[in-house]
């Protein structure tokens, strides 16, 4: 997609239509998207809020909602799915899909590209730029080539010529890293590289030499696959000031921790390795992990095992940056929590009520049935009336996330 979050606050409100619009707010935050009028002054995703402002001090400034672009992404995934069973989806606006045999149905590759920018367009209101190649990482690179709203095709035979002035830097998963030490051997496309031998390339980079050995060629094997499993959900906040209170952290915490269990139980997914993540005010990193015995999509279990981690870190710093994650995922329905596991016997301990064996890491007193029927109740409220309609009390007077 173009400019995706960007594109869809534009799409949604059609005052800022036209004008330098970024995602991204407060002091310490980072630009999750810039339109395209914002990039012809230098903002793009990934810079901090604090330079996008210097360099376009008129744009728009919006925090975003994640929850409107997954809309959005659902709509165009159901989309492709009309021309193709094989659909991958890549990312949150890109996917890949396998147009093997289509043209019987379609047309020739490029009737096939303009009636999906078009369906793309009626469905969604928004443009994308669509590219088309033999293999997939190419696919990727000719989507980028004309964008926004771009259509560009590389046919098979065209694929070597196009090689040879390929910059390196153009290929997906060389890592900067990676690039600095192939520029440093006087190589900066991908037809220089084409002239080492793919022992050459071991020799200096391992298993990820053979990548580079391929990829200069054009080779690529990887299919599309139509479905991958989530491996993690995670949530993180920036601060506007470094803070080492524990209660704000905590509350940013409960925060995340919602946001997550409500997107596990959306999703049909619990998971069983909670990670805490946290940015010290120098930009140096810590994460700390614990698995828990049984898969959790319960906000309160992923609360209390994030609140348990951070009391066992001992600050160094005052913080920039704290965030949650879960992962180990596996679906809902599988048969190892909750009520559908009815083989287990319920075990009650003094101030403890869970299925199977207790967790010394969770609280006690954290009765697992009846967080599941708050959640439960919780979701049904949110999905009738609106996410701020039900607010836990821990974050009735805390600022909105």
């Amino acid at each position: 997609m173009d400019a995706f979050f960007a594109s869809v606050e534009q799409l949604d409100h059609p005052e800022w239509r036209g004008k330098p619009l970024i995602v991204g707010h407060g002091a310490r935050g980072v630009v999750s998207a810039a339109s395209y009028e914002a990039r012809k002054f230098g903002a793009h995703s990934g810079m901090p809020v604090f330079k996008a402002r210097q360099l376009c001090p008129r744009a728009i400034f919006t925090a975003g909602r994640r929850w409107r672009y997954a809309e959005v992404s659902r709509q165009l995934m159901r989309v492709l799915g009309q021309f193709s069973p094989e659909v991958e989806q890549a990312s949150i606006d890109e996917a890949y899909l396998d147009a093997s045999g289509l043209d019987r149905l379609f047309g020739k590759i490029s009737e096939l590209g303009l009636r999906v920018k078009q369906a793309v367009k009626e469905d969604t209101g928004l443009t994308c730029s669509v590219g088309a190649a033999p293999v997939k990482f190419l696919a990727k690179i000719a989507s980028d080539l004309q964008k926004p709203d771009g259509l560009s095709i590389l046919y098979p035979e065209q694929v070597q010529d196009f090689l040879q002035k390929l910059p390196l830097q153009r290929i997906p998963g060389l890592g900067a890293e990676t690039l600095k030490k192939i520029s440093l051997l006087g190589l900066h496309t991908a037809g220089d590289a084409q002239k080492f031998s793919e022992e050459f390339w071991r020799a200096r980079f391992g298993k990820a030499g053979k990548n580079i050995y391929d990829r200069c060629r054009g080779l690529d094997d990887r299919k599309v696959e139509p479905f991958s499993a989530p491996k993690s959900e995670s949530a993180e906040n920036t601060f506007d000031s470094d803070t080492g209170n524990p209660e704000e952290l905590k509350t940013h915490l409960l925060r995340q921790a919602e946001r997550l269990g409500a997107s596990l139980r959306k999703n049909g997914y619990r998971g069983r390795t909670i990670t805490l993540k946290i940015k010290y005010a120098d930009f140096t990193q810590a994460t700390r992990s614990h698995t828990l015995l049984e898969p959790t999509d319960s906000t309160r279990i992923i609360y209390a095992a994030g609140v348990n981690l951070l009391d066992k870190l001992r600050l160094k710093l005052k913080l920039r940056l704290i965030g949650l994650s879960v992962s180990n995922l596996i679906p809902a329905g599988s048969g190892v929590y909750g009520q559908e596991n009815s083989a287990q016997t319920s075990l009650t301990l003094p101030g403890i009520k869970m299925r199977g064996e207790t967790d010394p890491f969770l609280p006690p007193g954290l009765d697992i049935d009846r967080e599941r029927a708050l959640d439960q109740a919780l979701d049904k409220a949110r999905g009738k009336f609106g996410a701020a309609a039900v607010v836990r009390g821990k974050l009735f007077k805390a600022d909105p996330a």
